[in-house]
């Protein structure tokens, strides 16, 4: 299940995002790594017949280092915010327009616990036939909203968003989201015949981190 989710959401952003995009790339990093992280998981469940797979210390620091990867490639790549100058590299809060908080280097480690944290919340969300699927798809339909809304420049503007440049391409990949979600969900709702398992929790999970992060909307998340 969780690989058929992955299929369909990398095959929607890569037919349909602009692959030119250094979001799109980190997005999906964060989302196969952690993916090819949850497989390995199911993988030694299901080999070794137990609810054992890869310990907790093993997941977190994978998805850690990958989390602390892509914020550092988000900082040294991402197009500068010509309105909001330091903005790769700030904590903005909801609804007070001009609290913005410039954490320098410090914000690589709130990143990596926001998507780190935000991949193991949707796993342990994970369990019973939709639970996780449907809260995912509706946050990926929000988020899909945002990122097209901070990434244009008139939108930002006029609703005093602070306008992140390239960020909305990442509604190409919210879209692809909601309908692998949806695909999936056919099949897993009663009775269900697949399950997402670790393969499709922990990815989504980090891809919702990974895009809440590039709007700059990680307190929303």
């Amino acid at each position: 299940g969780g690989f058929m989710i992955l299929a369909g959401l990398f095959a929607g952003t890569l037919l349909w995002a602009d692959l030119r995009n250094i979001h799109v790339w980190v997005v999906l990093l964060v989302t196969g790594s952690y993916g090819v992280l949850g497989f390995l998981d199911d993988y030694a469940k299901v080999t070794k017949q137990t609810s054992a797979g890869l310990s907790s210390v093993q997941k977190l620091v994978v998805q850690f280092a990958v989390a602390i990867v892509a914020a550092v490639l988000l900082i040294l790549f991402a197009p500068v915010s010509p309105t909001s100058p330091g903005l790769e590299t700030s904590l903005v809060f909801p609804l007070f327009k001009q609290l913005v908080f410039n954490l320098g280097w410090f914000y690589v480690a709130f990143a990596a616990v926001t998507i780190a944290g935000f991949s193991n919340a949707v796993n342990l969300t994970d369990g019973l036939d939709g639970l996780a699927i449907v809260p995912v798809m509706i946050a990926a339909a929000t988020f899909g909203l945002i990122a097209y809304l901070v990434g244009n420049f008139v939108f930002a503007n006029y609703l005093q968003l602070h306008f992140a440049p390239g960020v909305g391409e990442l509604a190409v990949l919210c879209g692809s989201i909601i309908c692998a979600g949806m695909g999936f969900l056919w099949y897993n709702a009663p009775p269900a015949k697949i399950f997402m398992g670790d393969t499709g929790s922990l990815a989504l999970g980090g891809a919702l981190g990974a895009i809440a992060v590039c709007a700059k909307h990680e307190i929303v998340l």
